[in-house]
């Protein structure tokens, strides 16, 4: 869930620039499995937590784990029942679709992080790596996020290789004539 719910909010923020049809589908379609595989797995442990280990709820990654599991099938739910693009309940849908899954991604994290240190508290056994490893995964994840917002500028500035970049002699000319004017010399 960690890992999976993360790619598939990658893939449909990805899908947000894509103009091909078929595209589109396929990073909806990988969204939606990716999801329904989180959603799988969540139960899974879920289940088997319930069937393995000791529940009283008293500690905060059972409770947060509780409501995080409730939270997303309140999510699954809201998936299914979206509007069609055009309707006047559509932005609201959006609206709530998008603050459950950023509240279910942020609780998620930190619900890991407690579970983490719950382990350590009952085995005694570090958890470090795991630790430093999902720490990795969110920088990376969050790097990617922000970085799908600013791919589309960097084309436009010619950052991106391959794309007809202005030259460093033409950047010079403009800033000459920029300055020129400025002064009134033209």
């Amino acid at each position: 869930m960690g890992f999976l719910m993360p790619l598939a909010i990658l893939a449909v923020r990805m899908s947000n620039r894509e103009q091909c049809g078929r595209r589109l589908r396929i990073l909806i379609y990988i969204h939606a499995i990716l999801q329904i595989l989180s959603v799988f797995l969540a139960t899974a442990g879920a289940v088997m937590s319930i069937k393995n280990f000791e529940n009283s709820f008293n500690n905060n990654h059972q409770r947060i784990g509780v409501a995080l599991y409730g939270f997303i099938w309140l999510q699954v739910a809201i998936g299914f029942v979206r509007p069609q693009r055009g309707s006047k309940r559509r932005s609201v849908w959006f609206f709530v679709h998008w603050i459950l899954g950023t509240g279910v991604s942020l609780l998620g994290i930190i619900n890991i992080f407690t579970g983490l240190q719950a382990y350590h508290r009952k085995a005694s056994r570090s958890v470090r790596v795991w630790t430093i490893l999902f720490i990795a995964e969110i920088s990376f994840i969050t790097f990617f996020y922000l970085f799908q917002d600013k791919w589309d500028y960097m084309q436009k500035q010619g950052v991106i290789l391959g794309n007809d970049a202005t030259r460093p002699c033409d950047q010079e000319h403009s800033q000459r004539v920029d300055k020129e004017d400025e002064t009134g010399l033209c």
